[in-house]
């Protein structure tokens, strides 16, 4: 029989799986791309290598919102953001706290009340850049949660140029909106332009591989691959200095390999495939295509290496699967029918083991294992956008969890899930702590109807009033000794003391008449005398302005005991009032929170329920792969039975 003639009797089976596999995997390396080329870290304007929205810190309040979102503390950071607002403890970061506040609520999906905050930003007149800068957060955080259109609309609000990098992201986000909606012309014709002048292809080298991968996607999405597999061929060569940049190197020849095999340039395709480092994430799909690309050069020998390797790794990949029969296909393509039977014999077993531990795998999931398993490997103090998965749970089959938790939206809908599981424990615990202000407040009903008594007596044995005259009295004092220069009046008890003693001496010397044997005696007085006055005299200017300083003194601290009484007068007033109004908050809040308790628990299951489902849905998509695979494997091997009767018949019939 001739070679063509065996190759239809079981590659037909396989036609269709290629075409389909070809048809995936271009798909997966064009437009995949299209739609996560957002290389950044969602938002990346909060990211730890950017100072988020402010370089200096001019409110004290601010840095505290700042430090507790630098510490992971998402939801401390928002609500201590928003009790700063409240009290007006930010003016010299009015905008940018709103617009961080903004991104915050939408890192949470609030994307209604974000929108709101970027709206009020702009109807009271906010700088331009700051404007511009939270239509561009919105519209990228509603692309990252896959509301397109909503994205879209908020793109168009920019008016102006965005500052450094954040406008390249810009172009990046308008360009990815576009292919998602299947519009890879308008994207082409977007990054095209912007590569047309001087200006474009600087900022274009400026922003990277990612602006160009882009470019060729939507090249070769739009009708023009030869341009756009001109430029994947160009980043499939360019050196990695990085494993992202090593990562989006095979990746583009990973696409740029499958379009050659789509347009049957198998050579093209090999070239291109070789390229893709053997242990990468693109690895599987290169393998893969390598082996079709020698299969369709009729190289089957040579296509064997390639899915022999791959054969071996794990099954969770459809890449794997493939390469389970297509490594038999190869053996029958040269010949080796019995290795070939074996091959599909070993496949179909494969794949009957593989979906009883899918089965096991999905049973497990639906009890819940994956779900707890998660939140107990990977706990988080509180909620937000930057928590990820970093360690895997115990289950029966880990291996099976890889598609599952690559995918957006199983990650976006955990996200909820663990954001509600946050929600409820941190209600449990204000429902514990209203109990514990509630004693508080009981307690600082006590204290205060035990101090006041003592406070209120203390305040009436302190005589302001009378104090008020005395200090009246001094002051008239002053101004009367001050009027007469009277240093007399300004003498410390010393001076007095000798000017008493001094008078005593006069007055003695008086009494005795003008005895000549008490001249010497006179003169010494008068001298003394005259020294007295002298010190006096020169003590004089210090002395007043220590009285009048003394007296400054002595009015402010009256006045400070009028407004302790008059705060005493007031406290009597209000405290009782805001006893009252922290009673009626504690008696309003119970209730709230006993009701808000029960449905977010309720919530919390439904949100479980849906996790579950997802990571279900996709083990039950790979169990139909499986189906197929081994449906076409038996199908193969029914075609070698069939061709292997078919040459027992000939041989009987053939004469002797």
């Amino acid at each position: 029989m001739p070679r063509s003639s065996r190759r239809g009797l079981w590659a037909g089976p396989l036609r269709a799986a290629r075409a389909s596999l070809v048809a995936t995997s271009l798909a997966a390396g064009l437009a995949a791309p299209a739609a996560a080329a957002t290389w950044y870290a969602p938002w990346t304007w909060l990211d730890r290598d950017e100072a988020p929205l402010v370089n200096v810190v001019r409110d004290p309040h601010y840095g505290d919102t700042l430090f507790h979102f630098y510490q992971d503390h998402y939801f401390t950071s928002v609500t201590t953001l928003m009790v700063s607002q409240h009290f007006e403890r930010m003016p010299k970061h009015a905008d940018e706290a709103e617009v961080l506040r903004g991104g915050l609520l939408l890192s949470y999906g609030l994307h209604r009340e974000a929108g709101q905050i970027f709206a009020q930003l702009i109807e009271k007149g906010a700088a331009p850049a700051v404007r511009d800068r939270a239509w561009y957060y919105l519209a990228k955080i509603r692309y990252q949660r896959g509301f397109l259109p909503e994205a879209e609309a908020a793109l168009a609000r920019i008016e102006g140029t965005l500052p450094g990098d954040l406008e390249d992201d810009r172009l990046l986000l308008a360009s990815n909106l576009l292919m998602a909606r299947g519009d890879y012309t308008g994207a082409a014709a977007l990054l095209a332009g912007v590569t047309a002048t001087p200006e474009g292809k600087q900022r274009a080298r400026a922003a990277g591989p990612y602006l160009r991968f882009n470019l060729g996607v939507a090249l070769v999405k739009s009708g023009d691959p030869a341009r756009g597999a001109a430029l994947l061929d160009e980043l499939g060569r360019m050196p990695g200095p990085n494993e992202e940049i090593r990562s989006l190197r095979d990746k583009a020849n990973v696409a740029l390999g499958y379009t050659a095999l789509q347009e049957n340039r198998a050579e093209d395709a090999r070239t291109a495939l070789e390229r893709v480092r053997l242990n990468g994430l693109q690895s599987n799909k290169a393998l893969l295509g390598f082996g079709w690309a020698a299969a369709t050069l009729k190289q089957p020998k040579l296509a064997l290496v390639p899915w022999a390797e791959l054969a071996g790794r794990d099954p969770g990949d459809a890449a794997v699967l493939e390469a389970r029969i297509a490594l038999p296909y190869a053996y029958a393509e040269l010949g080796a029918y019995g290795q070939a039977l074996d091959g599909y014999n070993e496949a179909i077993t494969a794949f009957d083991q593989e979906g009883g531990k899918l089965d096991e795998s999905i049973r497990a999931i639906r009890a819940g294992k994956l779900v707890d398993g998660l939140i107990e490997n990977n706990p988080g103090d509180e909620m937000g956008w930057f928590w990820k998965i970093d360690r895997l749970p115990e289950m029966p089959h880990a291996s099976h969890l890889t598609q599952v938790l690559a995918q957006h939206e199983f990650q976006e809908a955990f996200k909820n899930f663990r954001d509600l599981r946050y929600l409820e424990r941190n209600l449990t615990e204000w429902q514990d702590k209203l109990g514990v202000f509630g004693d508080m407040l009981v307690n600082r009903r006590q204290a205060y109807a035990e101090r006041l008594p003592k406070v209120l007596s203390q305040a009436g044995a302190l005589n302001i009033d009378a104090l008020q005259k005395q200090r009246d009295a001094l002051a008239a004092e002053l101004a009367d000794a001050e009027a007469r220069a009277d240093g007399l009046a300004f003498a410390d008890a010393k001076q007095a003391e000798q000017r008493a003693r001094l008078a005593e001496v006069q007055q003695q010397l008086q009494a005795l008449g003008s005895d000549p044997a008490y001249d010497r005696a006179r003169q010494h007085a008068r001298l003394a005398a005259g020294a007295l006055t002298w010190q006096l005299a020169q003590d004089y200017p210090a002395r007043v302005w220590e009285a009048k300083k003394g007296l400054r003194t002595t009015d402010q601290q009256i006045e400070q005991a009028r407004a302790r009484e008059a705060a005493l007068v007031q406290a009597q007033r209000d405290e009782p009032a805001r006893f009252d109004r922290f009673e009626a908050r504690i008696k309003a809040l119970s209730p709230t929170i006993q009701a808000l308790i029960p449905r977010v628990q309720t919530l919390a299951r439904e949100q479980q329920n849906v996790v579950q489902e997802l990571a279900v849905a996709e083990l039950q998509g790979q169990k139909e792969r499986l189906v197929v695979y081994a449906t076409q494997a038996r199908f193969a091997l029914a075609q070698l039975y069939d061709r292997a009767k078919l040459a027992r018949e000939n041989d009987r019939a053939a004469p002797q």
